[in-house]
């Protein structure tokens, strides 16, 4: 877990390990816990995103064989809100669909009826009930958990994809929501030392 704490809105980068660690936990609590989890650290939603999509935002992709999710989220030029086709992994639509049928969710009605802010509280909040502050005072787990947000969620999904799989900007601008990239330019940190190592042993040769 990587920490950037040099402004007030303290960043933090998670590896995947660690982002399965969090989902695991969310799902502990309560399934809808573990749904948002998904659509934060698999999908990429922002954590308000995550209360809009319903059952049926989900359709397949030209392909016949992939899964997208129609999201409608922030403009980063700012204005009006922009609606985007997010990459739904196929583990993660056969959630959601076993999730609307037991619930008995309508094609149109949300999967997630929540506030943007309790989403959040999932993660982490004041009572130290969130998923991120039980793992925060477990002891066989770093102390860095008390600074992961919902945000963070979001920003491992970018990383993952962006250096560590190497997925074009251009694609994940399109499938993130991103409007420039001025507005992804931030999630583009360096690479784990892993990823590093790979890479150059690939081409010493």
């Amino acid at each position: 877990m990587r920490i950037d704490d040099s402004s007030a809105r303290v960043k933090v980068w998670m590896d995947e390990d660690e982002a399965n660690t969090l989902q695991r936990t969310l799902e502990k609590k309560a399934w809808e816990r573990g749904i948002a989890g998904m659509l934060m650290l698999r999908c990429g939603l922002r954590s308000e995103e995550t209360t809009t999509v319903t059952p049926d935002d989900v359709e397949r992709g030209k392909d016949g064989e992939s899964w997208l999710l129609n999201v409608e989220g922030k403009n980063t030029k700012g204005g009006e809100k922009t609606t985007r086709k997010a990459w739904l992994p196929d583990d993660v639509e056969k959630g959601l669909f076993n999730f609307q049928r037991e619930r008995d969710i309508s094609d149109d009605e949300p999967y997630l009826p929540y506030a943007p802010r309790s989403i959040q509280n999932w993660i982490t909040n004041e009572s130290g009930t969130g998923a991120a502050d039980v793992l925060a005072e477990d002891e066989q787990e770093p102390d860095e958990w008390e600074h992961v947000s919902s945000h963070d969620c979001r920003r491992h999904w970018a990383h993952l994809h962006l250096v560590e799989k190497k997925v074009p900007v251009r694609v994940m601008m399109a499938i993130g929501g991103w409007s420039s990239y001025s507005a992804i330019e931030p999630y583009l940190t360096v690479p784990t030392e892993k990823s590093i190592l790979e890479e150059m042993r690939a081409v010493q040769n």
